[in-house]
């Protein structure tokens, strides 16, 4: 029997999965099942961390929205802000609100006082 030459998708297939992990340490980037496992495990991390980062973010927003908050005396809370925000319909998201709390604190407190009016 003749000797049947294999095709060239799994080795393109390998190439692939070589080329993503070719950054990663030792066998972890040569050997083909440590290869596949290590590459499940990066994309799951971060498809994780996506989400915890979006989470983190938000906290960081609101940390900083309250201490500008409680430091100009806007009002007493980040919470009857939010809520302020939210009567006066003036849909701001925390990102936004964030940045005009650092760059600009006579800004939120305009803001904050047309709300309360």
């Amino acid at each position: 029997m003749t000797r049947i030459r294999r095709g060239y998708i799994a080795r393109r297939r390998r190439t692939k999965m070589r080329l993503f992990a070719s950054t990663f340490r030792g066998a972890h980037s040569r050997l083909t099942r440590t290869i596949t496992q290590q590459k499940m495990r990066a994309l799951v991390s971060a498809h994780r961390d996506r989400g915890r980062q979006r989470r983190d973010f938000r906290r960081l927003w609101i940390t900083r929205i309250n201490a500008v908050i409680r430091e100009n005396r806007v009002s007493n809370s980040y919470s009857r802000l939010i809520n302020n925000l939210y009567k006066g319909l003036l849909f701001l998201n925390r990102k936004i609100l964030a940045q005009i709390a650092i760059s600009n604190r006579n800004c939120l407190y305009t803001i904050s006082n047309e709300i309360i009016k």
